[in-house]
């Protein structure tokens, strides 16, 4: 059966219980609202027929049934009653639409009225089923004394005659209930056109099967996928970016609660060509669509997370050969240089200036390290070696100093975190500035310093410096403001920090602590 099909006869079922019964409350209603009426008449009529002059001084002579059954007879037409029967104190009738039935008891019990109250109910008499009324007739008041009752007045309607008042208001009834129900039929079937153009007319298994396969799109997506809606909060997320962000919270959630400042301002303000940003330690390129409409107003947005990372690590690598390959080339350049001069001296004879020449010439390659070099470990000596071949080539003087050996715990961040901020120095330098590197280890902690003479950091983002996306290189902030970020996580990872101030010779300087044996946080 189609999703249409089941929609409507659903409803039309609910429509068509629902007005049957409501026909059948008001069918129901209608039928007390003409008892209540019926009773309401009977009883003033009753009481009124018990309360005459007449038929009181009727009740007191030979031959009552003289004087009452003109007067009953006459209230029974003119009130639209199937009987009015006035008896005596012992129940004899002495009124009757049946005039044969004037003179015997009652067919029904006399006990309620003629001991002082009204009787309402339906009974069987000599006409059939009635609706009727009994009050009881006291004698004119005689002084302080109570009155004795001295009969009774009966009056009545037929059953059938209820009935037949009911079946009046009963096509009414049935024709507004079908009205109803036809109405209903057809707002039914509108309703299920109406939802039928917005699922696009698809079945259920049709839009079952569309949500597994988004599900699983979804969630088998290597980039990270974050829609919000208009209010601001996450309505999905996918498992790969709770994977990037390192949260596993984020549906249901504000953004501006769970999304880093960088990540957020790309939701927000939309960036189609794309931001990288960091979550902890990752770059990410973010793509995002914005969340306001063209007239400002809140719609709600899309975020794209792609991990950058083992890119960035590839073009950091990549870097680093190309500088290592530079630094071999300049090496080259340098020893070809030597190997000319003592060509030369040699081919004039001067046989002793070669010899101190080459005395002169300080082994152990380009590094110049005030202390034991070997104590830097080979990665970092090989790091500081090229950054020394760079900085000569532009006319930078950079020193290292070493005190202590460097524990290969360590290593890798350090060599991450230095790489970062020499790089940053060589870019801030001009040529006859000079940049000094310190490494001291010792007592579980390895500490380094890199200090230069150039410009400095400005004031107005000193303190803002270490945040992410701010930068004092030129260049689109998309691609800027990275490296010291990621310097400062990995040194607050490991339990340490990065520092910066401005020495009093001018220039900046970055004071690095990584403790050895703190516990990594991941």
């Amino acid at each position: 059966m189609s999703l249409r099909l089941q929609l409507l006869l659903l409803q039309a079922f609910i429509v068509c219980v629902a007005t049957v019964a409501t026909g059948a409350v008001a069918i129901g209603i209608q039928e007390r609202i003409i008892r209540d009426q019926a009773r309401e008449r009977m009883v003033g009529v009753a009481l009124s027929i018990a309360s005459l002059p007449a038929i009181l001084d009727a009740l007191d002579t030979a031959d009552p049934t003289v004087e009452i059954q003109p007067i009953a007879e006459l209230i029974r037409e003119s009130s639209d009653l199937a009987y009015v029967v006035v008896t005596d104190a012992e129940g004899i009738r002495l009124s009757h639409p049946n005039p044969d039935r004037i003179g015997e008891p009652v067919s029904t019990d006399p006990s309620i009225p003629l001991s002082g109250e009204i009787f309402v109910g339906t009974q069987t008499g000599t006409l059939g089923e009635s609706w009727r009324v009994k009050v009881p007739i006291y004698e004119a008041e005689a002084g302080d004394e109570p009155a004795d009752v001295i009969g009774s007045v009966s009056v009545g309607m037929l059953e059938s005659e209820l009935a037949a008042d009911l079946q009046t208001w009963l096509p009414w009834v049935l024709l507004a209930v079908a009205g109803s129900a036809i109405a209903g039929v057809f707002g039914a079937a509108w309703v299920t056109a109406i939802v039928r153009r917005r699922i696009f007319q698809l079945e259920p298994d049709q839009i079952a099967e569309l949500v597994l396969e988004r599900e699983t799109m979804l969630h088998r997506l290597s980039e990270g996928v974050i829609t919000v809606d208009a209010e601001g909060t996450i309505t999905l997320a996918n498992d790969a970016s709770a994977r990037l962000l390192g949260r596993d919270d984020l549906v249901g959630r504000p953004a501006r609660e769970v999304l880093e400042g960088p990540i957020l301002e790309v939701l927000e303000d939309g960036e189609p060509d794309g931001r990288v940003v960091l979550s902890g330690e990752r770059a990410l390129i973010a793509r995002g669509t914005g969340i306001r409409g063209d007239d400002g107003s809140p719609v709600g947005g899309s975020l794209l997370l792609r991990d950058h990372t083992e890119l960035h690590a590839a073009l950091r690598d990549m870097d680093g050969a190309q500088s290592l390959t530079d630094g071999l080339r300049a090496q080259a350049h340098e020893f070809a240089n030597s190997m000319h001069v003592v060509a030369g001296l040699l081919e004039l004879g001067m046989v002793d200036e070669a010899r101190e020449f080459i005395a002169r010439t300080r082994p152990g390659g380009t590094l110049r390290v005030e202390g034991d070099a070997t104590e830097l470990g080979g990665e970092l000596a090989a790091l500081l070696s090229v950054k020394t071949v760079q900085a000569r080539e532009r006319g930078i003087g950079l020193t290292v100093e070493a005190a202590g050996p460097v524990p290969p715990e360590v290593s890798d961040d350090l060599i991450t975190v230095l790489g970062n901020l020499i790089d940053n120095a060589l870019d801030a330098c001009d040529v006859a500035d000079r940049i000094h590197i310190s490494v001291t280890a010792g007592d579980g902690v390895v500490s380094a310093v890199v200090e230069d003479t150039g410009p400095g950091v400005p004031a107005d983002i000193a303190d803002t410096v270490f945040d992410e996306g701010v930068s004092t290189k030129d260049g689109s902030a998309r691609r800027r403001g990275i490296g010291l970020a990621l310097v400062r996580r990995i040194a607050r990872r490991r339990g340490g920090d990065v520092v910066l101030d401005r020495p009093a010779g001018g220039g900046a300087r970055f004071t690095l602590t990584l403790p050895v044996d703190a516990r990594v946080v991941s």
